[in-house]
């Protein structure tokens, strides 16, 4: 790719609140400190690489939060200037626009992928820049692994636990089998190599992980081998078109078990490709779609009927990738409005103030500590009924 970095400045307007307890915009006091220039920020999406599926929608999310607050003022004052590009899910590529982009002035850094953001974490330390990766990978919330990375949404770990221990809580008498059928990536498999083979031996369930290769059409072989281990629950770790292609499979071949999906599988667009096969099916849901009515979803849904976009359109990944960035921008204007150096030491000593942060009701409060990045670890259970996501439970939180 050979295209120019792509940029998102917007115009000072009069902030406008959510309407919940986060205010993100001018004027919410203190000096803007002596630069009241614009403020990059970095930012790789995957629009044409294997994650698209669901990389698409993140990537809008995150753009289309610095429309909206630029409209609004900007940061105390101080515009957004969001330059990105495509990586098409490569690691080298995302090392190489990590590197042009800090080097252009970045303060912060959006990103995307597992592989890439652990291959770059010990660079983002050393380059002190405040970094929100959309991969959920367990150890990029610990800081003494990761000290400049934070995570916003529940773990792939801790959502992984939240589905075992709901199987087991649920499966009455007799061992629960379990199978994993996984993304070949270090992303398909963060959440049983941390912590969920673990968890899964310690809660008495007879769990085996199933690679679903890159590109594949048929999973025929995989849910034969599935159906001889005895299995009750597949859990898909992968985005939405490997498992719609795997639910529409599993129903042909007429396998009767409990379907459930990780973060990247449980979105609106799992059940338009898988279709009826999706019915019944459970998801692990961080972020709420936009169907559901709280404060942070009626924002998004506002701003992108001004724009003539249906948010019907979108799925739960624009919700999290416009909140992910709007909760680095808080931390941003905390900063600016203490009249400090807008730096990547004073933003994450800013991020690691939040305590019980609440995101307009579209995922459970976040909190952070120079202990610990991850910043939620509660999630609501969805389940589909009659072709549309429903919460299934209330906030759970991740078992120990």
């Amino acid at each position: 790719m050979n295209e120019e970095p792509k940029t998102t400045t917007g115009r000072r307007d009069r902030l406008v609140a959510l309407g919940v307890t986060v205010f993100l915009g001018a004027g919410c006091g203190g000096d803007a400190g002596p630069d009241t220039g614009a403020i990059k920020v970095g930012a790789i999406f995957d629009l044409t690489g294997p994650t698209a599926d669901v990389g698409t929608d993140y990537g809008d999310g995150v753009r289309g939060f610095a429309d909206w607050i630029n409209a609004r003022g900007g940061i105390e004052g101080r515009p957004i200037d969001l330059i990105y590009q495509d990586y098409g899910y490569q690691v080298d590529r995302a090392e190489q626009l990590y590197t042009q982009f800090v080097g252009e002035g970045a303060v912060i850094f959006m990103g995307w992928g597992t592989g890439d953001t652990e291959a770059l974490r010990l660079r983002i330390a050393e380059d002190e820049i405040p970094f929100s990766s959309a991969s959920l990978s367990h150890r990029l919330g610990d800081p003494a692994e990761a000290p400049y990375n934070f995570l916003l949404a529940t773990t792939y770990s801790d959502q992984f636990r939240i589905a075992l221990d709901w199987i087991a809580g649920n499966h009455g008498e007799g061992t629960p089998i379990v199978a994993l059928m996984h993304n070949a990536s270090p992303f398909g498999l963060s959440p049983a190599r941390q912590g969920g083979v673990a968890f899964a031996e310690a809660r008495g369930i007879d769990l085996t992980l199933y690679e679903m290769p890159r590109g594949a059409v048929d999973f025929t072989a995989e849910f034969s081998r599935i159906r001889q281990s005895g299995a009750q629950y597949v859990v898909f770790q992968n985005t939405s078109g490997p498992a719609a292609v795997a639910l529409a499979n599993a129903r042909s071949l007429g396998l009767d078990v409990t379907f459930f999906c990780l973060n990247w599988c449980s979105n609106a667009q799992v059940i338009d490709l898988a279709g009826e096969a999706a019915e019944g099916l459970m998801g692990t849901m961080p972020y709420a779609p936009l169907s559901v009515d709280v404060p942070g979803t009626r924002v998004i849904r506002e701003y992108l009927v001004s724009r003539g976009e249906s948010p019907e359109e979108k799925t739960n990944a624009y919700t999290q990738g416009w909140w992910t960035f709007a909760a680095f921008a808080e931390g941003m204007r905390r900063v600016l409005a203490a009249g400090e150096e807008l730096t990547g030491v004073n933003i994450k000593a800013a991020l690691e103030t939040f305590a019980d942060y609440d995101l307009g009701g579209v995922t459970a409060p976040v909190t952070f500590t120079p202990a610990d990045h991850r910043g939620s670890k509660g999630l609501r259970i969805f389940r589909v009924d009659e072709g549309a996501w429903a919460p299934f439970t209330d906030f759970v939180q991740a078992p120990r």
